[in-house]
């Protein structure tokens, strides 16, 4: 059998309720914020805004990424421009240019 026997004085015991009385209030007072609603609005807004900065992040690097590799494209290893790349893309540009110019002028007149 177990000893049932209380050893503590009533100021103890006393004590002891008190500092249990403490410790509800506190947890109560804790699970009353957490489930406040504005609380509960200001985790969930801080949730989306954490998957929105990652998103954002991820496409930051992403358009970075691709950036980069353009680049490589048409500048080589001392940064100077890759002639024999540059050249036809801008003929290229000029001449879709000229098109889209030459194809307003048409319908004006």
């Amino acid at each position: 059998m177990a000893d049932t026997s209380d050893t503590r004085t009533p100021a103890q015991i006393e004590a002891d309720i008190r500092r249990r009385r403490e410790t509800l209030t506190e947890t109560l007072d804790e699970i009353g914020v957490r489930v406040h609603p504005k609380t509960i609005v200001g985790d969930a807004k801080a949730k989306v805004a954490a998957n929105v900065d990652h998103t954002i992040g991820r496409a930051y690097v992403q358009v970075n990424r691709v950036v980069s590799e353009v680049r490589a494209q048409f500048v080589d290893e001392e940064g100077a421009p890759r002639l024999e790349r540059v050249v036809p893309v801008a003929l290229v540009v000029v001449g879709v240019v000229g098109l889209l110019a030459f194809s307003t002028r048409r319908r004006k007149g």
